[in-house]
């Protein structure tokens, strides 16, 4: 019986020792933001830290963030995030837990415009496609597509290493485990020093190469190695996108998670201490009033525009100050135009002989930077693209919202048109130095990883990483962060 006693004692303050410890799980956790970005680290931060914990998910605007929509004649188009990459690994996680379907692909042919006349026209036969780009570029294509395929080969490893619950303070700290020090340079140096580098010409990072960062980022190809990598590898392979819409992904994880979405504008963290533990006060206002709650960890979802009102976040109480978030990003001005396509514009004086779905452009002309005929979210089994002479609805990108003038360019004449406007991606150049997913203890900025890249699982990677960073932390498995030599340690636990 004493030996009993006594192992009981020991047991006892062997679990107040564990409680002392951080051993018991946070009783509630502040997810700012509900795009892609936030809803997804909801979902992971359940998933590690088990569904008692309460996550409160603050949302200014309407959930799904930049995977959105718009109406057209009663049809959904998406004005967001238009297709994910057969590698998204995550989203496609997502969309079999939540038993959503991939959209049924209406195939279209694409053409690059110059500004005078098309630079580079797709065809219906792959052989053809190849040969033209041989014909024009030599073997330029096929060092891009090698150079893509090494980056991607390496990028691909932090879902094993996800997978073994490795997690990183940092962005350089990220990169430098799946690339080491070329992945950091990648940052640092332009696309087209890179391309020129491996034997690409100037005349198809000029024709090829710009036009892709264009659509995807709105960038030209000064913009840095990695980021550009990453945007010119979604341009190659199968594309996918969610039936009935994209953005049904976060609503989806959101409900899955049973998250409490409060719809406010969170205006102050605040850093406060109990019982020797940080504890975060977040200030927040609804339409009615001001207020404010407790949290164990908080994690900013939404990224901090310099030009926004998510910039009026502040952050009290913390040593040294947390002030160097802010940053600029690329504006994005999505149109979706009702209407019948000016083709003349592209050398086809008849609409019936135009036969692309999509236009991307080179740096001329530079009021808009693609437009595409776009089908709704939803696609019946006998649906159809619209034939060019016929009215479609027409999704055109731009920096700036279209003037009237260039709308007549475009379109012979419209029924309507209806803009979206996003931050979409960050301006690179405008910052020296890659941010850190930690800005204090159980504080923690997911949108540091748009810094290197910027895309929908790119969000989802980064939700990942501050998830199993935050779990990491609060139960102080410090062998999981910030590990060196990740592919060794990950074969030796095979």
């Amino acid at each position: 019986m004493a030996r009993a006693a006594l192992l009981l004692a020991a047991l006892s303050t062997l679990v107040a020792a564990a409680a002392a410890g951080g051993d018991a799980p946070p009783g509630k956790i502040a997810v700012v933001g509900a795009g892609i970005g936030g809803s997804a680290v909801a979902h992971f931060l359940q998933q590690h830290f088990g569904p008692r914990v309460q996550i409160d998910v603050f949302e200014k605007g309407t959930v799904g963030g930049r995977l959105a929509t718009i109406s057209v004649n009663k049809q959904h188009y998406e004005s967001g995030a238009a297709s994910f990459h057969s590698l998204s690994l995550h989203m496609q996680d997502f969309v079999r837990l939540l038993g959503l379907r991939h959209r049924r692909e209406v195939v279209g042919r694409s053409a690059i415009f110059g500004g005078a006349h098309l630079v580079l026209e797709e065809t219906d036969w792959y052989l053809l496609n190849l040969f033209r780009l041989w014909w024009h570029y030599g073997i330029g294509f096929l060092r891009l597509q090698m150079w893509v395929e090494e980056v991607m080969e390496k990028f691909m490893r932090i879902y094993k290493y996800q997978a073994h619950g490795y997690a990183f303070s940092g962005v350089e700290e990220l990169l430098y485990s799946l690339g080491e020090a070329t992945f950091i340079n990648m940052t640092q140096r332009s696309v087209a020093e890179s391309l020129l580098q491996v034997g690409v010409t100037q005349r198809f990072i000029d024709d090829v190469v710009s036009a892709v960062l264009r659509a995807s980022y709105g960038q030209s190809a000064a913009m840095p190695a990695f980021a550009g990598a990453m945007s010119l590898a979604g341009a190659q392979g199968s594309l996918w996108s969610v039936e009935g819409g994209n953005k049904l992904v976060c609503s989806g994880l959101l409900r899955l998670t049973k998250a409490n979405v409060i719809h406010a504008t969170v205006t102050s963290v605040t850093l406060h201490s109990k019982e020797g533990k940080a504890l975060y006060e977040v200030g927040y206002e609804t339409e009615q009033r001001h207020s404010s709650d407790f949290y164990d960890i908080v994690v900013i979802a939404s990224p901090l525009h310099l030009d926004n009102s998510s910039s009026n976040l502040t952050f009290q109480g913390f040593t040294p100050p947390i002030d160097d978030l802010q940053a600029a990003y690329q504006p994005t001005v999505v149109s979706l135009v009702h209407g019948y396509l000016n083709s003349s514009y592209f050398g086809f004086p008849d609409p019936k002989l135009f036969p692309f779905a999509s236009i991307l452009t080179t740096d001329f002309p530079s009021f808009f930077s693609t437009l595409d005929n776009i089908c709704p979210v939803n696609i019946s089994a006998n649906f159809r693209r619209k034939q060019p002479q016929e009215a479609a609805v027409w999704r055109v990108q731009s920096p700036k919202p279209l003037l009237r003038t260039q709308l007549k360019t475009l379109f012979r004449s419209y029924y309507s048109v209806q803009t979206a406007e996003w931050q979409a991606h960050p301006l690179y150049g405008s910052r020296r130095t890659l941010p850190s997913f930690a800005l204090h203890d159980q504080l923690f900025h997911l949108s540091a990883l748009e810094w290197a890249a910027s895309s929908v699982e790119v969000m989802a990677v980064a939700a990942k990483n501050v998830a199993l960073l935050a779990y990491n932390r609060w139960y102080q498995d410090l062998d999981k962060i910030d590990q060196k030599d990740l592919m060794h340690k990950v074969k030796t636990e095979l």
